[in-house]
């Protein structure tokens, strides 16, 4: 990628500050987005409000402002909750990544969250759903099977024909695999 993702990381700074339930929300779709799982088979591979709560009681959080249902995080607890989830699918133990996060800048967090999610971020990705929908020309729709049906904002790069198609048939995938086992 020729330009830095470090910017398109930066215009999520707008949607803090956050509770911890949107905190955990906007980072699992931005880690659902990059297709990031954890190789430790007993971390999650998106984040919960439960789980930030953890972080910030083990100290690989910063604290927020606030407490209780008051508490807000920003942009800053955003690059370490996604970091946490990047090292996780690097196997990297909760002990290990609390004595890298203090080691470590936030320009270079930043930068390597940036460049980890990457290709999630060249998408365009919007993970607030409806947000300035007003503006949007139109939307594309793909019916992924019965009752189900798939919509991408027109302006998003995903929206080309092959990338629908695509995300329709891992989609499909999913909802047999999920039949498969009986969870459906």
């Amino acid at each position: 990628m020729a330009e830095s993702p470090v910017p398109l990381l930066r215009a999520h700074a707008r949607y803090a500050p956050w509770n911890a339930r949107g905190l955990a929300a906007h980072a699992a779709a931005l880690v659902d987005a990059a297709g990031v799982k954890p190789t430790n088979a007993s971390a999650r591979a998106t984040p919960s409000a439960r789980a930030i709560r953890f972080y910030v009681a083990n100290q690989l959080l910063d604290r927020p402002e606030g407490a209780g249902t008051t508490a807000t995080y920003g942009y800053r607890h955003l690059l370490q909750l996604l970091a946490i989830k990047i090292r996780q699918r690097e196997g990297q133990t909760l002990d290990a990544i609390k004595q890298e996060l203090r080691e470590v800048t936030g320009d270079a967090l930043e930068r390597r969250v940036a460049q980890t999610l990457a290709p999630a971020l060249a998408l365009n990705f919007d993970p607030t759903p409806g947000r300035d929908s007003a503006a949007v020309s139109g939307w594309r729709r793909l019916v992924v099977a019965d009752g189900i049906e798939l919509a991408v904002r027109d302006d998003l790069a995903v929206a080309r024909d092959e990338a629908l198609l695509a995300l329709r048939e891992t989609l499909r995938d999913a909802l047999r695999a999920q039949g498969a086992r009986g969870d459906g």
